[in-house]
């Protein structure tokens, strides 16, 4: 097994687009990580690599600090995967976890705890959704586009999504340059008003390879249990279908019975689960 890594982003979504392309779904976070973020200027550098088996590419995997490595695109087999960790682990030391359906993420950590002798904790449980036939909620309110007059609001509601999702919040610093990225790469970032004021927001992406993921979506406590998250979730998915998406697609958190259920009310359906972990290394004794 050769793992090849990469400083030039163009050089690996040479081979990683065709790759992911092949199930959209599945990679829908890598699909949209290498389209919205392997360009940027970054303090800390995308690590990216490639694995390939007699010159047959066979995986690809793909982190950007501080986040876990993304393997959806990694296979299952416990040698291959320690072949690749072996490698992986030269170029990235400081690896932090993974994220990724199921099957695949549980098979990288599995290999990395014999390796190492430390252990994994869930840090999110998460069942990818897609949009069937849209059937939006009546409640009151009314839909309308954020624009900047709200991206102090919205770095705000981002900083309590993550903090309630994750139980921190990573990358403070970048909270308005992420909220005007949406604005400046085409996002339909959505607002829920009642009473002329905002009670809800949900973004969608621009699609990808025609795909619109929705998320974040967040309802502060206060404005919680009157429809208010169904009804801009219902609003930010008909906005990235108005955009061109053929696939619309969400991932809920599985801790969170509520909000499992009310996507499926509004004609959302489960496609597969997926989880993150984060790995947690013993104490050295050198």
């Amino acid at each position: 097994m050769d793992l090849q890594i990469y400083d030039d982003p163009r050089a690996f979504a040479a081979l990683a687009d065709p790759f992911y392309g092949t199930d959209t779904l599945r990679h829908t976070v890598a699909l949209t990580v290498m389209a919205r973020f392997l360009g940027m200027a970054r303090a800390n550098p995308a690590i990216m690599g490639t694995l390939h088996d007699n010159g047959e590419l066979i995986g690809v995997a793909l982190r950007t600090p501080p986040w876990p490595v993304i393997v959806s695109g990694l296979p299952t087999d416990s040698d291959v995967l320690d072949s690749f960790l072996t490698q992986w682990l030269e170029a990235d030391p400081e690896l932090p976890g993974v994220s990724g359906p199921i099957e695949n993420a549980y098979a990288v950590a599995d290999v990395w705890t014999k390796r190492t002798g430390g252990t994994t904790n869930v840090t999110l449980a998460s069942r990818l959704f897609r949009l069937g036939e849209l059937e939006p909620p009546t409640t009151t309110g009314q839909a309308r586009e954020a624009t900047e007059d709200d991206v102090e609001l919205l770095v705000t509601w981002r900083r309590d999504f993550e903090i309630e999702a994750l139980g921190f919040q990573r990358d403070a610093d970048e909270g308005p340059v992420e909220i005007r990225r949406r604005f400046e790469i085409g996002d339909s970032v959505v607002l829920w008003e009642d009473g002329g004021k905002p009670v809800a927001w949900a973004n969608a992406s621009k699609p990808i390879g025609g795909m619109s993921r929705v998320g974040p979506v967040y309802t502060p406590p206060e404005h919680r249990e009157h429809g208010y998250g169904s009804a801009v979730t219902a609003a930010a998915s008909q906005h990235a279908m108005d955009a061109g998406a053929d696939d619309v697609i969400l991932f809920t958190d599985l801790t969170n019975p509520v909000s499992n259920s009310i996507y499926q009310k509004i004609g959302y359906r489960p496609v597969y689960d997926s989880t993150e972990l984060e790995f947690a290394r013993l104490p050295s004794t050198t």
